[in-house]
């Protein structure tokens, strides 16, 4: 990492009341590496620079880390190379997270890393949100679901819903978005989630806009979804 990328990742993460150590500058150092030759056989992620990594993957993840409670067990659906379940792991061990995606390739680099760093209380597990086996593994365990520009939103909650403690969190990550949307998915969840936060946000050093969605799984739902 050169040091004008550094400085910007430094900066960027400050602005998000993150302190970068020097054991967590090695991790994410190791980590641009091996994404970075990784992507060069193996279809990883379409950013090949160390400035769009530290910027749309690395930043972008660590958006969420004011809104999350500590510790927290965590479940990153369509967790791709890692985001933003990695980067959040790497800077809070008091995180618990699990990673799942359904393509291999992708969970066998998170496994990678996962070992490379000695990332305890981290897993990544191949699959889908809908699969009954993971559905019973998994159901009711997690403080937070996130996604981060995972499908649409809509999808997002239904998925997120079984896995969820009861007061739990879904945090669904995305770019710019319609109030008018917001609104429209907010009315249809009424019942199963509340609303709790939005939080548009422009990333740091960019003019790359975000909106951060927090939505409370409530009491009254607090049933068995997973298939028998």
């Amino acid at each position: 990492m050169d040091a004008e990328n550094k400085d910007l990742f430094i900066e960027g993460a400050k602005s998000f009341g993150i302190d970068l150590d020097e054991r967590a500058m090695e991790a994410f150092e190791l980590y641009l590496r091996e994404l970075l030759k990784w992507s060069r056989k193996v279809n990883l992620t379409a950013i090949r620079s160390e400035r769009g990594v530290i910027l749309k993957h690395y930043l972008d993840s660590l958006s969420v880390y004011p809104y999350l409670s500590r510790p927290s067990s965590i479940l990153d659906i369509g967790s791709g190379a890692g985001f933003p379940g990695i980067p959040l792991r790497i800077i809070q061990p008091a995180f618990e997270v699990t990673l799942l995606d359904s393509t291999r390739k992708k969970v066998d680099f998170q496994r990678h890393i996962i070992r490379s760093l000695g990332l305890k209380g981290t897993e990544a597990i191949h699959g889908r949100a809908q699969d009954n086996g993971i559905l019973r593994e998994f159901e009711g365990r997690f403080d937070t679901v996130l996604s981060r520009a995972f499908s649409n939103l809509q999808t997002f909650l239904m998925l997120a819903f079984p896995f969820l403690k009861v007061g739990g969190t879904a945090i669904s990550m995305k770019g710019e978005m319609d109030r008018v949307d917001i609104k429209r998915v907010d009315e249809t969840e009424k019942g199963r989630y509340r609303l709790q936060k939005k939080i548009p946000l422009i990333l740091p050093g960019s003019s790359f806009k975000r909106t951060i969605l927090l939505f409370e799984k409530t009491p009254f739902y607090d049933i068995n979804y997973s298939s028998p």
